[in-house]
């Protein structure tokens, strides 16, 4: 960044040089600082051509090429350059900007930010002019703050378009979420960073919700979104693919700073289905955009269908820094948490239909057929709706169990989990978790640990690679090699595949 400091011509005194040079030095600390805290982006953008004119009487100048330039940065960052001068420069008192085009002989600078009540926001006259002939009007620079301009008109029509991010549903809110043992923790959680002011600590940041489809998640997080919205405090709500598509489209039409100011100026995002974020840049953007707002003590609420550690499409920095906070499962609704959805769907349905009755034997039938999710209740309660309404008889357990057969399904074999098979195989050959990960290679070790590969290529849908990199970070081929020698033992020795088989049970129960 060049200067011009002023006073320095040829025949200024020795120490206004080493003065000026000093003040010079100090400028490019500050723009040093100022890079580090906006990041490259952001300051190549607004400051790449900002330059110290010269300093006297407590006054700096700086100049910019662009009235448009001028403008932006008085009105967005005059809180991030005032500090820096105070804290290098303190005989500095006052900051204004001119515009290097202008053709007025003198100017009286507009102040960014003043020093001590009194001067902040005086008139100051300064001794800080351009040559006194009349300067023709650059064409380069006029196309540059005709660029500018056009940009920031993209940057309000994109702000217009983002700034409510995804819709949100009003019947989702705190007082419609049913509790249960199953999410009694993701309810409290989700309430206590609802409602929590501006100047209480952020106990839970980012508070990670992960569960299956269908036990209210979505519900949870839309109600955070109100909740918070209603106590005054600036919300985003986003899906992954909302926030995929809003940083492709910036970068497109070249609102990218927008983009990123907006999601960092929020006191709370919101982010579901994280699960589904794809795209090296995009995962960057994000990674930088949670490190930004947890930095800034912005509360972060983020739901998935699987803990942090398992997402595996997702970079590592950015599964570090969705586990840092509070994860918490939703589990499996259970019967009574189940009759509390039905009831309250019969309920809401009755409104429409005050004819439409359903038996609590029926009703009990029903939460014990379906145990899946939320959502497939509420199919449930629309076919025995149909059910009545079109054929005008009461709903019985015979109607109820031919009403509802296509969602009546098997359980699923329950979820089992890398950690899980490494721990029991551990405690079942008297060995520990890190050793199983370690890279020893003795004969005690060595089993357990190729029986825990084995077991989590049958009973897991990890690929290959993945389970490698869970064992210590080791390659494919070592998995592979520890399942082809597992199987081959296994179909010799008789007592190994019992106790293949007592531990996949045990990993079942």
């Amino acid at each position: 960044m060049n200067s011009r400091p002023a006073g320095a011509g040829v025949g200024a005194p020795v120490n206004d040089d080493v003065k000026a040079e000093g003040n010079q030095e100090a400028w490019t600390r500050i723009c040093r600082r100022l890079r580090s805290e906006l990041g490259e982006d952001v300051f190549s953008s607004w400051f790449g051509r900002l330059e110290l004119d010269g300093i006297a009487d407590g006054s700096a100048v700086l100049s910019v090429p662009t009235k448009f330039l001028k403008s932006w940065i008085e009105s967005h960052y005059c809180e991030k350059i005032w500090p820096l001068f105070e804290s290098e420069l303190p005989e500095v008192k006052r900051v204004s900007i001119r515009v290097r085009s202008s053709r007025r002989p003198s100017f009286e600078p507009s102040a960014l930010a003043g020093g001590p009540p009194g001067a902040r926001g005086a008139v100051v006259e300064t001794s800080f002019a351009p040559s006194v002939q009349k300067i023709r009007p650059d064409p380069k620079i006029q196309e540059s703050e005709k660029v500018l301009q056009n940009s920031v008109k993209r940057q309000i029509d994109f702000d217009g378009d983002f700034v409510n991010g995804s819709p949100l549903d009003r019947r989702l809110n705190f007082s419609s979420f049913l509790v249960g043992r199953s999410n009694q923790l993701a309810h409290a959680a989700a309430q206590k960073v609802a409602s929590a002011s501006a100047d209480e600590p952020l106990l839970y940041n980012p508070l990670y919700l992960h569960a299956t489809v269908g036990l209210g998640k979505t519900h949870l997080l839309h109600a955070v979104a109100h909740a918070a919205t209603a106590v005054t405090r600036r919300v985003i709500y986003l899906t992954a693919e909302r926030f995929m598509y809003g940083f492709v489209s910036a970068l497109k039409a070249q609102t990218a700073i927008a983009f990123k100011e907006k999601l960092r100026s929020i006191d709370v995002l919101v982010i579901d289905d994280v699960q589904f974020l794809q795209g090296k840049s995009i995962q960057q953007e994000f990674c930088h955009t949670l490190n930004a707002l947890i930095d800034a003590r912005r509360q972060i609420v983020i739901a998935a269908d699987r803990p942090p550690g398992d997402l595996e499409s997702l970079d590592e920095r950015v599964r570090s820094r969705l586990a840092g906070g509070l994860c918490v499962e939703m589990g499996g609704l259970d019967e009574s948490l189940r009759i509390k959805i039905l009831e309250a769907r019969i309920a809401a349905a009755k409104q429409m239909h005050p004819n439409f009755e359903v038996p609590a034997s029926v009703i009990g039938y029903v939460a014990s057929a379906i145990q899946t999710n939320g959502r497939d209740l509420d199919g449930a309660v629309n076919r025995l709706l149909a059910h009545a309404s079109l054929n005008g008889a009461p709903i019985g357990l015979e109607t109820a169990e031919l009403a509802i057969r296509d969602l009546v399904r098997t359980h699923e074999p329950k979820r089992i989990k890398i950690e899980d098979i490494q721990k029991l195989v551990a405690s079942h050959f008297n060995v520990s978790r890190a050793d199983i990960l370690s890279a020893r290679r003795t004969a005690n070790v060595v089993r357990p640990r190729q029986i825990a590969m084995y077991l989590s290529k049958m009973l897991t849908l990890r690929s290959l690679p993945e389970i490698g990199r869970r064992f210590g970070g080791r390659d494919h081929t070592t998995v592979l090699h520890a399942v082809r020698k597992i199987e081959t033992l296994a179909t010799a020795d008789g007592s190994l595949s019992e106790e293949l088989e007592l531990l996949k049970r045990m990993l079942m129960e």
